[in-house]
């Protein structure tokens, strides 16, 4: 609970300091909200009474403090183009962002996870070897690049999946994995190279550990070791690159949502950036700021899933700084 506590803290913490510059950044901007509200004909005393019911004719210190505890309430405002509120827009886009989010992490495990065990039972070898110069290729391509090359071969030569329509899940599974496919696809072919080469080389070292020897030495089979015995210990610092991956993941959202007209709220930031639609841009701001700093969070608790030998190592820490335990 000391641990839960502490990170709980720390959350509220990153969640307020990036709402503050991300609301400091928008407000740094040159224009006038109010005028984008009412229109560039609207007379000035229509756009002062505006002002002043928006609330912008505040200090910033007072909108920031305003804006964030409607926010924790729910109310994150309502938008200044398409009088839609703020948190209707997010919640209706929310399940394509994290669809997308999920389809392209768990192809980007697919491909990260058996490339990094056939590597890791013979480093150095020929398959090692190509896997690794692949994986460098993927690697120097951008998001925007792969979602490219990947719409004029499957799509335009090809014809086999659909460049900008997107099915929801409602509509049938099938309909809706085939229209997530690409733009996933987009995305994990760029990120799994990140999380191979950390499970190979954590795989080497863990193979090599005497744990590993004894095991061998008990007449076990190659695959019970590699998959019981070194696969749970090496996924430490997998996990860690997945939460820390979710970062880039979000920016890759962002332009693959937008290349494949995806409803989703990469898309929707987009368009509220052009628009200069500020709520929308502090809405959007803040919920990914949210999923990020959860999945980290849930990332920590996953450790002492994975390893004992954490929650002995945290156990032993309580309790020399609760005292407990001494005679």
């Amino acid at each position: 609970m000391k641990f839960l506590r502490r990170k709980l803290l720390r959350f509220f913490l990153t969640v307020l300091i990036v709402s503050a510059i991300t609301f400091a950044m928008i407000d740094l901007l040159p224009g006038d909200a109010a005028i984008v509200f009412t229109g560039p004909d609207a007379s000035v005393e229509t756009v002062a009474a505006i002002r002043h019911e928006m609330g912008l004719d505040a200090p910033a210190i007072v909108r920031y403090f305003r804006w964030i505890g409607r926010a924790a309430s729910g109310d994150l405002g309502v938008s200044m183009v398409t009088r839609e509120p703020v948190w209707d827009a997010l919640v209706a886009r929310l399940p394509v962002t994290l669809e997308l989010l999920l389809f392209a992490q768990l192809m980007a495990l697919s491909l990260a996870i058996p490339a990094a065990i056939i590597c890791a039972r013979k480093p150095d070898g020929a398959i090692d070897r190509i896997l690794t110069t692949v994986g460098f290729a993927s690697l120097s391509i951008p998001n925007f690049v792969m979602a490219i090359l990947l719409v004029f071969f499957f799509v335009l030569r090809l014809g086999w999946l659909p460049a900008t329509s997107f099915a929801p899940l409602s509509g049938g599974l099938a309909a809706n994995v085939r229209s997530l496919l690409l733009p996933s696809l987009s995305i994990a072919l760029v990120e799994w190279v990140i999380l191979f080469r950390v499970l190979r080389s954590d795989l080497i070292t863990t193979l090599g550990e005497d744990f590993i020897l004894m095991a061998r030495s008990k007449g076990l089979r190659s695959a019970q070791v590699l998959f019981r015995h070194a696969l749970r210990p090496s996924s430490l610092n997998l996990l860690t690159v997945i939460g820390l991956q979710m970062g880039h993941l979000i920016g890759g959202a962002l332009v693959v949502e937008t290349i494949f007209a995806l409803p989703g709220i990469g898309r929707l930031l987009v368009t509220a950036i052009y628009s200069r639609d500020i709520f929308m841009i502090q809405g959007c701001a803040l919920w990914i700021t949210l999923g990020y700093v959860n999945i980290n969070l849930l990332v920590d608790v996953l450790y002492a899933v994975l390893d004992p030998r954490i929650r002995l190592e945290r156990a032993n820490v309580l309790r020399a700084e609760t005292g407990e335990g001494k005679p």
